[in-house]
């Protein structure tokens, strides 16, 4: 029988089987020794142990279409990446990275910028100018007061969207804005840390509209990049207007008569986000020359 993991907590996990219900599943030990762990919206076949106690085993997990490391997800469509303009205050390194790990999974990322009634008119411009480019739909919201709500949710109807984020940034609070029947525990941001409390403490997929699923997930502050440092270019779309640089292949860093560094001085490209780009392409270089040497 064939149903998709809706949740899974402390190694159990809740399959999904259409209108038959939910089923409470353990995975076969087969896939800790193949090192293999499912995840949520994994499509997996199961056998069912009991049918009076809704009891099933997990057999086999089908082929992803994509899986995610933070969060750990699979078989999404989109992707609803959430952070506050204030309280806390947005870590773009840290959302650059995260949009990288998106975009080399080839997922369309809607970058929404939450708690806009708490910040002044140029703050928003300032933002928007910075991802104008960077080929995500950005939006920005305020859950208090409802600013943004019914774009978000058409954007979302039909398809599969893992919700991410850090803590504090009212992840929970939109998803109540999305649906009517669940309610989800809201918390207040640590005012010492002004780093948001966890709220949600494991990953799941809720119905919030006919054919339309989100998965909620943990908040997080911090994110490891991944991948190539010659190939992270690729993924700043601002850049590829400018590929006629003196140097070919050119990483846009140390190279002169650079057209990627002419369009940051020029205005062109956001400072930040091509100071991220330098960042990020160091932090993985490093990376790769500590593996090279093992």
């Amino acid at each position: 029988m064939q149903g998709r993991i809706v949740k899974g907590v402390a190694g159990f996990y809740e399959v999904c089987i259409g209108e038959q219900g939910t089923y409470v599943c353990k995975a076969k030990g087969i896939f800790r020794k193949d090192h293999r762990k499912p995840l949520i919206g994994d499509l997996v076949n199961m056998d069912i142990i009991s049918e009076q106690d809704m009891e099933g085993s997990i057999t086999e997990i089908l082929p992803r279409q994509n899986e995610l490391i933070r969060p750990q997800v699979a078989n999404v469509d989109q992707t609803l990446l959430i952070f506050a303009l204030f309280s806390p205050l947005p870590n773009y390194l840290l959302l650059d990275k995260l949009l990288l790990q998106y975009l080399q999974q080839n997922l369309p990322v809607i970058l929404c910028f939450n708690k806009e009634d708490l910040v002044k008119d140029a703050d928003v411009e300032k933002v928007s100018r910075m991802y104008a480019d960077s080929g995500c739909k950005v939006l920005f919201t305020s859950a208090r007061n409802g600013e943004g709500i019914t774009e978000v949710r058409e954007l979302l109807q039909g398809k599969m969207t893992v919700v991410a984020g850090p803590s504090g940034v009212g992840k929970s609070s939109l998803i109540n804005c999305l649906q009517s029947e669940k309610q989800m525990e809201t918390g207040e941001v640590s005012k010492k840390l002004l780093r948001g409390k966890h709220t949600t403490r494991h990953s799941e997929i809720l119905l919030i509209g006919e054919d339309t699923w989100i998965i909620d997930t943990p908040g997080f502050t911090s994110f490891d990049a991944s991948g190539s440092c010659e190939e992270l270019q690729d993924y700043y779309n601002e850049f590829a207007p400018y590929t006629d640089c003196r140097f070919q292949p050119c990483s846009h860093i140390h190279e002169p008569d650079c057209s990627v560094k002419a369009a940051v001085e020029s205005g062109k490209i956001a400072t930040e986000r091509y100071e991220h780009y330098v960042a990020i392409y160091q932090e993985l270089k490093e990376k790769a020359k500590k593996n090279h040497q093992y």
